[in-house]
């Protein structure tokens, strides 16, 4: 994901420096060439050599460090760097970063980058509250610095407050967000569906279905990582939403046809990934409904067809994707489904292939519309979804 890019991690005198450690390894599991900056005094929570074996770089530390190759180290690194973080960082060099301070090798070379440079915040929660501090990172805010919010937690006093350095994988996000990916859908809306509705038969019992919301998380995130600004109508799902995305919580299928409704003419591209119920019960009890001797019968009704409501109310230039979930007849009901719900591509898969269907996190799509049909291998939902954006992209152009 992260091959062919540069990441320069800068590292301050923070006991949660051990965080940044990982990090470091967990970008160059993902490709990236990564070279780390210390401050002297984070010499004292971990040694050069920490960073050194996970890199394979030599750690920046000295300004004037003579044994090295020919060449003006702090510029060459600014140069090559496709983003910049530091993490954890000091008070200290937050303020010597906004007002133009640069006395040590992490600062200069920092001041030297003209790529994007992320600051994550770790310090003691009334350090961080001091208003300087806070008026130091307005000004980082200001010059285009992004600031990574410290998280509430224990901090290394013992005391609970704000302050701490977020976890590892929060930091990789922002960096695979700004480094990743080429941004070919910045300026498009993307809206995506997800998981599955849950319909109420009284307080305790509810119809529904196995979608883990896996495949529409896949779509929203990539979307986002390709600069989209992504909204998420999401029902009931199994993992967590992506980071830096819009999400919606809904429950029913009426839920999710009013969320969608509410936000379809300000969306460029719609894809509805959710499962959501056909069938809702025509009335819902207030109390637990009790086991009776005999058999029960629910009364159910037609809740409402999201995708044909969208398919008939699209406004022109709108782009539309629907899914499709057999396990018959997989193709034909799909291309069905396309024709009659006014779609401009219905991503078919079936439960009867092994890798596919809910739950996985592969999947074997076949991409239908009215110029034919894909199929695509079997692959990570995550890389399903860049193949079905790219095609939507070319179809909103």
């Amino acid at each position: 994901m992260l091959t062919g890019k540069t990441v320069l991690l800068g590292v301050t005198s923070s006991i949660a420096i051990y965080k940044t450690c990982n990090l470091a390894r967990m970008l160059t599991k993902l490709g990236a060439e990564v070279h780390v900056a210390m401050t002297p005094n984070s010499l004292n929570f971990v040694q050069p050599l920490t960073f050194e074996t996970l890199t394979q770089h030599k750690c920046l530390i000295d300004t004037f460090d003579r044994n090295f190759e020919y060449c003006v180290e702090h510029v060459s690194i600014a140069k090559k760097a496709d983003v910049v973080m530091i993490a954890p960082a000091s008070a200290n060099v937050i303020g010597k970063i906004a007002n133009g301070i640069a006395d040590d090798m992490l600062t200069t070379t920092v001041m030297a980058c003209t790529c994007k440079k992320i600051i994550a915040p770790a310090m003691n929660h009334n350090m961080f509250h001091n208003p300087i501090v806070q008026d130091n990172i307005e000004k980082l805010k200001k010059f285009g610095y992004e600031i990574v919010e410290p998280v509430r937690g224990m901090l290394a006093n013992r005391d609970i407050g704000d302050g701490k350095l977020p976890d590892e994988e929060t930091l990789l996000e922002y960096i695979v967000r700004e480094a990743a990916f080429e941004k070919d859908l910045a300026g498009k809306r993307i809206l995506v569906t997800a998981g599955a509705t849950r319909e109420s038969i009284d307080p305790v019992r509810f119809i529904s279905n196995h979608s883990s919301g896996k495949m529409g998380f896949a779509l929203a995130r990539a979307a986002m990582l390709r600069g989209a600004e992504v909204t998420v109508v999401a029902a009931h799902t199994d993992v967590e939403p992506p980071m830096f995305v819009n999400v919606v919580k809904v429950q029913s299928a009426e839920d999710m046809f009013n969320a969608v409704k509410e936000r379809l003419d300000s969306t460029d591209i719609v894809i509805k990934a959710a499962a959501v119920a056909d069938y809702t019960p025509v009335t819902v009890a207030d109390s637990k409904i009790k086991k009776a001797d005999g058999d029960m019968s629910i009364p159910l009704k037609r809740t409402t067809d999201i995708l044909k409501y969208i398919g008939e109310n699209r406004r022109e230039g709108q782009v539309v994707c629907g899914f499709s979930m057999e396990t018959d007849n997989v193709i034909e009901n799909s291309q069905k489904k396309l024709t009659k719900k006014n779609c401009d591509m219905i991503c078919a898969n079936s439960l009867r292939k092994a890798g596919s269907g809910f739950g996985t996190d592969t999947n074997i799509i076949t991409m239908i519309t009215r110029n034919g049909n894909e199929e695509l291998e079997i692959m990570s939902k995550f890389d399903a979804a860049n193949i079905i954006l790219s095609k939507l992209r070319s179809m909103s152009e």
